[in-house]
C-alpha cells in the first residue's frame, strides 16, 4: 500500500508515466501536421491564440513606439443586458470570455451562454444565437459565467462549438449561428448523459456544468467540466472528459480522471472509494499538439478539496497533467503535481506548448503553471521532466482519518514565481513594532512551509487556493521561448474539525471560500511583505528568471500603506496577457475600486519595462487577444463583473 498512501519515493509508474520508445516511434508515423504556435494570417483562432495555448501573436504594428496612442475603437455591449432587464430576479456573472477571431469575424460567449459574431473591424453584431441557458435552474454555485469558444473548418464547412452551463455541447453554423442539426440531436449533445461512467443522481447544473471553452484537435471536440468543489455530497460526480466527432457529435471516447476497476490508477485509491468519490475534473481550458495528436488536460483534485480521509491514497488522476491520444482517448502519459490534494491545488490553467532549446538538443515543451507557484515543464511527446523533479518530504496532517502523502513533487527548475508558505521573515517589517504585531499574530495560526495540512486551529496556505497561477493563465513567446507568467500572493487560513468539515477562525477576515477567509496583518495593513501581485518572465531553455515586477500599485496610496513610500506593491487580483512580437500586455482584473486602476499596460518583454498604461472603461477579466482587420491591429479587453456592463472593448490606433 506504500504507492496507495504516498509513503516511498516517486516512482513512475505509479505518479508519473511516460509515455514509451515504442509510443514515441508511433506518434513519428502519424501525418506530419504543423504545430502551430502563432495564429497565422492576423487572426486569433483559439481561446489562447492556438492550440498551443501561447496567447501570443506575431502582429507588430503596435509597438513601443506608438503603443501610447491606443485608443477606444469600439465597444461591443453583451446581449445579456436585455435578458436581465427583463427578468431582474436573473442575477449577472462574470463576463470572463477571450473571444476568438477567424476571417474577420469575433466569435464569443456571454455569462449565459449566448454565442454572438461580431464584425472585427466595426464592433457590430452579425448574429447572436440564444441557446436558452438562462432559462434553467441557476447553473452551479459559480452562477453566469464563461470563457469562450472554439472554431472549427474543413474548408467549406465552418462551426462555431459550445459547452454550454446547462451541459449541452452545441454546434453552429459560423456564418449564420444556427445549429447545425445534424450534429448530435438536433444540433446538441447532452454533456450530462453521454458518455458519462455513472448516472447523474442530482439535478446537474446543482453540480455540473462547462464554462471553458471547448478544444478541436484532428477533428475531435474535446469537453472538460467545471463540478462545484465547495460542495461536498456522497454522490460529486466524477470528471470525465470526453471526445466528441466534431462533424457528427458522435461519442469517439471516454477518459475516466477517476479510474475505474481495472484501469490504470485504480490501486492509488483504497478500496472501494474510487466508486464513491467525485470532481477530479478538467475545468480549465485545454491545450493539443496537432502535429503530435495530443490533447493536455490540466487535472483538479478530488472530492473533498480540504479533507481527504474518505479517499486515501495518492488519487490519480487528481491534480494530474494528462496527454491523452485525441483520436482514441487513450493515455500517452501523465504527472502527478500534487498528491492527495488537501489544499485546492488544482491545475488552473491551460498547458503552454512551446519548443525549447536545452542540452544542446530542441525539445518540444509543455510548461504548467500551478496555483501553488511552480512551473512544471516537461517533455510534451514522452512526458519526461526537462528538470529532475523531486519527492521532498512534507509536514503531515494531525487530524484523525487522514493520511496526507509523506512526499511532494518539486521542480528543481525554475524557481518559484511565488512565495511559498510562511516564516516570520516573510512579515511585513515596515517598521519594527509592525513586524513585531505581525509576529504576534502569526502566532495565532498554524503556520509553515508549503504543504502544510489544515489543522484543527486557522491553519495558513501560502499561496492559497486562488493561486498563484489561475485560469487566464501564462503566455509563452515561441520564438524565445520565454514564458511571462501574472500571478496574485494570496494567503490565507482555514480550520478544520475532528471530521474534516470547515470551520472558521477568529483572527481571520473578509470571505474568500466556504468558511476560509483572507489573512490580515496589523492596522489594517497586509501580514505579508509586498508585493501581493506579480508579473515574472521565465526562460524555459535555461529555467532562470529574467524578471519580476509588481503588477501594478496595488494599495500602495492607501491611509495604511501611504506612509511608508513603498512603491508598487501589487494589484492582488488576476489578471491574463498577451504577447506580441515586442510586447506584454496585462491588465489588473477586477479588484477594489479604491485602489486599483482600469487600465491595459504595455510592458518591455525583454525588460519589463512599462512602456504605456491605457485607460479602460473597465477592469479586464479574461486574457486579452489581438488580430487585424481593416488593415488595423485590434487589441480586444473583456470586461464586467455582476452588475458592472458586460462587454468588449477594442483598442487600436488612430485612423
Amino acid at each position: 500500500m506504500a504507492g496507495l498512501t504516498g509513503r516511498e519515493p516517486w516512482r513512475p509508474s505509479r505518479r508519473a508515466a511516460l509515455l514509451g520508445a515504442a509510443s514515441v516511434a508511433a506518434l513519428a508515423g502519424q501525418p506530419a501536421r504543423a504545430a502551430r504556435f502563432a495564429p497565422t494570417h492576423g487572426e486569433w483562432p483559439a481561446y489562447g491564440a492556438t492550440n498551443a495555448a501561447t496567447k501570443y501573436s506575431p502582429l507588430a504594428q503596435i509597438d513601443r513606439a506608438n503603443v501610447g496612442k491606443l485608443a477606444v475603437a469600439w465597444t461591443w455591449n453583451s446581449p445579456d443586458a436585455a435578458i436581465i432587464a427583463a427578468h431582474p430576479e436573473l442575477k449577472p456573472g462574470e463576463f470572463q470570455c477571450t473571444p476568438i477571431m477567424v476571417g474577420g469575424v469575433l466569435y464569443a460567449s456571454t455569462a449565459m451562454c449566448q454565442v454572438a459574431a461580431i464584425d472585427a473591424a466595426t464592433g457590430k453584431t452579425l448574429w447572436v444565437h440564444d441557446p436558452g441557458t438562462w432559462r434553467r435552474p441557476k447553473p452551479t454555485q459559480k452562477g453566469f459565467m464563461h470563457r469562450g469558444v472554439a472554431y472549427w473548418s474543413d474548408g467549406a464547412d465552418a462551426r462555431i462549438l459550445i459547452g454550454a452551463l446547462d451541459n449541452r455541447l452545441i454546434a453552429l453554423d459560423a456564418r449564420t449561428g444556427r445549429k447545425i442539426k445534424s450534429f448530435g440531436v438536433d444540433g446538441e449533445v447532452d454533456l450530462a448523459v453521454v458518455g458519462l461512467q455513472r448516472k447523474l443522481t442530482v439535478e446537474p447544473m446543482d453540480l455540473f456544468a462547462t464554462t471553458s471553452a471547448p478544444i478541436v484537435c484532428r477533428d475531435v471536440v474535446v469537453v472538460g467540466q467545471y463540478i462545484s468543489d465547495p460542495v461536498v455530497r456522497a454522490d460529486m460526480p466524477p470528471g470525465d472528459v470526453r471526445g466528441f466527432d466534431v462533424r457528427t457529435g458522435a461519442l469517439k471516447w471516454t477518459f475516466h480522471t477517476i479510474p475505474m476497476k481495472g484501469e490504470f490508477g485504480y490501486d492509488t485509491w483504497a478500496p472501494g472509494t474510487a466508486e464513491t468519490t467525485g470532481n477530479a475534473n478538467i475545468w480549465a481550458p485545454m491545450s493539443a499538439d496537432d502535429e503530435l495528436g495530443l490533447v493536455y488536460l490540466p487535472g483538479s483534485c478530488p472530492t473533498n478539496n480540504f479533507y481527504g480521509g474518505k479517499r486515501p491514497g495518492d488519487n490519480l488522476f487528481g491534480n494530474c497533467l494528462i496527454a491523452l491520444d485525441v483520436t482514441t482517448g487513450k493515455r500517452r502519459w501523465h504527472y502527478q503535481i500534487v498528491h492527495h490534494d488537501v489544499w485546492d491545488y488544482d491545475l488552473p490553467a491551460a498547458p503552454n506548448l512551446v519548443d525549447i532549446t536545452f542540452g544542446g538538443r530542441r525539445i518540444k515543451a509543455v510548461a504548467q503553471v500551478t496555483k501553488h507557484g511552480f512551473v512544471f515543464v516537461f517533455d510534451r511527446a514522452t512526458g519526461k521532466p526537462v528538470w529532475p523533479i523531486e519527492e521532498r518530504p512534507v509536514p503531515q496532517s494531525t487530524l484523525k482519518g487522514e493520511r496526507t502523502s509523506k512526499t511532494q513533487p518539486f521542480p528543481t527548475r525554475p524557481a518559484p514565481f511565488e512565495p511559498q508558505g510562511i516564516t516570520e521573515a516573510d512579515l511585513i517589517d515596515f517598521t519594527p513594532e509592525l513586524h513585531a504585531e505581525a509576529k504576534q499574530l502569526l502566532k495565532g495560526y498554524i503556520a509553515g512551509p508549503l504543504f502544510t495540512p489544515y489543522g484543527l486551529r486557522p491553519t495558513i496556505t501560502r499561496p492559497a487556493w486562488v493561486g498563484g497561477a489561475n485560469w487566464p493563465g501564462a503566455a509563452v513567446d515561441p520564438e524565445t521561448g520565454v514564458l511571462y507568467v501574472p500571478s496574485q500572493s494570496s494567503i490565507a487560513a482555514m480550520a478544520l474539525d475532528a471530521n474534516g468539515e470547515r470551520v472558521a477562525g477568529a483572527n481571520e477576515t473578509e470571505e474568500v471560500a466556504g468558511a476560509a477567509r483572507v489573512v490580515t496583518g496589523p492596522r489594517g495593513l497586509p501580514l505579508v511583505k509586498p508585493p501581493y501581485s506579480r508579473i515574472t518572465a521565465i526562460d524555459l531553455n535555461t529555467g532562470e528568471h529574467l524578471w519580476m515586477k509588481p503588477n501594478g500599485p496595488g494599495a500602495t496610496d492607501s491611509p495604511a500603506m501611504k506612509p511608508f513610500n513603498l512603491g508598487w506593491v501589487g494589484s492582488n487580483q488576476r489578471a491574463g496577457p498577451l504577447l506580441t512580437k515586442t510586447l506584454l500586455f496585462v491588465g489588473e482584473g477586477p479588484h477594489d475600486p479604491r485602489y486599483g486602476k482600469k487600465v491595459l499596460r504595455a510592458y518591455d518583454k525583454r525588460t519589463g519595462e512599462m512602456i504605456a498604461e491605457l485607460p479602460l472603461p473597465g477592469a479586464t477579466l479574461g486574457p486579452p487577444m489581438t488580430y487585424m482587420a481593416a488593415g488595423r491591429q485590434f487589441i480586444v479587453c473583456g470586461m464586467g463583473i455582476r452588475a458592472q456592463p458586460h462587454r468588449l472593448v477594442a483598442l487600436a490606433l488612430p485612423t
